[in-house]
This record gives structure tokens, sequence and C-alpha cells, in this order.
């Protein structure tokens, strides 16, 4: 069997678990990313898996540069709280408690 080459992988097409804007990050059984285009719930997309993304955070905690960060699903934002949450990747900015954005890089591969 030959390994075919057959999409770089840092943008996958989905379909949209939920409705998301343009921005927002979406998980997809282990898989996270942040919608392009955005849309309703099984609305076809694409999910950009890999690269740095400004999310909206839990505002009430800070961060520092190299936290391991996860997707709460249920709130939907990024958080410092491993309970029951994905791992997403890292933060590469410092963020103040509170704030609601901070500055992620993403793992790009997920369990």
């Amino acid at each position: 069997m030959r390994n075919q080459y057959q999409i770089h992988g840092d943008h996958i097409d989905v379909s949209l678990p939920y409705n998301c804007n343009p921005g927002d990050g979406a998980l997809i059984g282990s898989m996270f990313g942040v919608c392009a285009n955005g849309g309703s719930t099984a609305d076809d997309d694409v999910l950009i898996v890999k690269g740095c993304f400004t999310l909206t955070k839990r505002s009430l905690e800070s961060w520092s540069v190299g936290d391991n960060v996860f997707w709460d699903n249920t709130s939907r934002y990024v958080t410092t709280t491993v309970t029951s949450n994905t791992l997403i990747g890292v933060a590469i900015v410092a963020a103040a408690n509170p704030s609601a954005i901070g500055v992620v890089r993403l793992n790009g591969s997920f369990a």
C-alpha cells in the first residue's frame, strides 16, 4: 500500500456541532479548532486546527505564558481548568484576571 498525501491538515472541512460565528472555537470529538466562516448547527464550515488565535477565555482566571489551556465545551470558552475539559494548546500571552480574551497556540492534534 502506498501512503498518498491527502491534505495539509491545518484546515479541515467539517459539519458544525453547534452554532458558531467566524473565529469561535468548536470541539468535534477530540478535535478542536477555530471556525473560519461560522454558521448554524450541521452547516459545512472549515475548522482551522493549527495556529495562534485570540479566543474567549474564562474571565475570572489569570494566565501565564506557557500555561496549558483547555476547552470548556459547555461554556464554550478556554480555561486553565483541567477537569472534564479538552486540552487545546498553550497560552502565548499572559492574561489578567479578569479579562475576556486570551491568546492561544493550538496543539493541532489531539488524542
